[in-house]
């Protein structure tokens, strides 16, 4: 009997829902917020109010892509967190009730968990390689920047971690230093492609074992940024590319010293990567050329499934719901999870 999922995701400020057929994606519907782009970064009321406004719609929209009727819906599974928590509250709420209405199980599903198991997404007719268990997860957004072994779809390995700021902070940071507008990971990778990526340097932390720290270079782009400033008004603009090519080269290295660290010491050349900074062309294409050179098989998301959706969680709520995993109607959801 097929298990025929309708998954919902608000962890922050894009509402999207998905429906999943015997983990198979017959549809992903997402209304992305505008709103916040005029304050440089996500304003949690502004969001928690726009995904009341766009949950039903969305899963209005994702059902009739789907083919599929609400009554035909067998589970409904939905992000528990981390996220912000009124988005969440937002989400979860519309979860509880429409499966208490229903009378179908409610599977709730770590967000982060959603990202690393986005490789299992498949849609109608797709034949595509998969990683094998264990494999490494390369986990990086505006939030979280992990290396993580996957055992299996249940169970997971945090093996570095960063110890203050994420990898996505790090480029939104330079985007706002530079004055390019939020999000700017996408600005900074599109004024990169023209400039030299070897012109300036900036500093790379030292940190024992597999974590991260993005912290400092934040200070170097500062420091450097003001320092050139000082001599020449117009630094910025006539060197903008550059700037943007030799930062994201500085994160990019950063990033990839630890996962070949990561790599050798557990033998794993299953390599996957996850998360918003995925999306990243200088990232996507250094791990292809290390996966070669090092005999990884690498599995690189499309740019679909790299920003928060609702097929990730359907993914994950398949699994869990098959693992005979149900979450009870009082749930609630949390902001922060110190477990993976």
């Amino acid at each position: 009997m097929s298990i025929r999922i309708l998954a919902i995701e608000s962890s922050c400020d894009d509402t999207s829902a998905a429906v999943l057929v015997d983990g198979v994606m017959l549809s992903n519907v997402m209304a992305t917020q505008e709103v916040h782009k005029k304050y440089g970064g996500v304003i949690p009321e502004l969001a928690s109010r726009a995904h009341q406004q766009n949950i039903i719609p969305v899963v209005d929209q994702a059902l009739k892509e789907s083919g599929l009727t609400i009554r035909e819906i067998d589970v409904v599974a939905f992000t528990r967190g981390p996220g912000l928590l009124g988005s969440l509250i937002v989400g979860t709420s519309f979860a509880k009730g429409l499966a208490m209405a229903l009378d179908i199980p409610l599977v709730d599903v770590n967000h982060l968990q959603g990202h690393l198991l986005s490789p299992f997404i498949t849609e109608p007719g797709e034949d595509k390689p998969t990683p094998s268990f264990p494999y490494l997860s390369l986990l990086v957004s505006g939030g979280h920047t992990q290396i993580i072994k996957v055992v299996d779809p249940l169970n997971y390995e945090v093996l570095g971690k960063t110890i203050d700021d994420a990898v996505g902070e790090a480029f939104d940071k330079c985007a706002k230093l530079l004055d390019l507008g939020y999000p700017g990971g996408p600005v900074i990778d599109k004024l990169a492609k023209d400039g030299n990526a070897n012109r300036f340097l900036f500093s790379k932390p030292s940190i024992k074992g597999l974590d991260y720290s993005f912290s400092g270079i934040k200070t170097s782009l500062l420091y450097f940024l003001r320092d050139n400033i000082k001599a020449d008004p117009d630094f910025i603009q006539g060197n903008i590319n550059d700037i943007c090519a030799s930062y994201q080269q500085t994160l990019v290295d950063i990033l990839m010293k630890k996962l070949v660290k990561a790599s050798l010491e557990t033998s794993i050349r299953e390599i996957t990567l996850s998360g918003g900074v995925s999306a990243n062309s200088l990232l996507r294409k250094t791990i292809e050329t290390e996966g070669v050179k090092r005999g990884w098989n690498t599995y690189l998301p499309q740019f679909k499934y790299t920003t928060d959706n609702a097929a990730m969680i359907g993914i994950a709520g398949y699994y869990r719901y098959l693992s005979g995993h149900r979450a009870s109607p009082n749930i609630a959801p949390v902001s922060r999870i110190k477990e993976i």
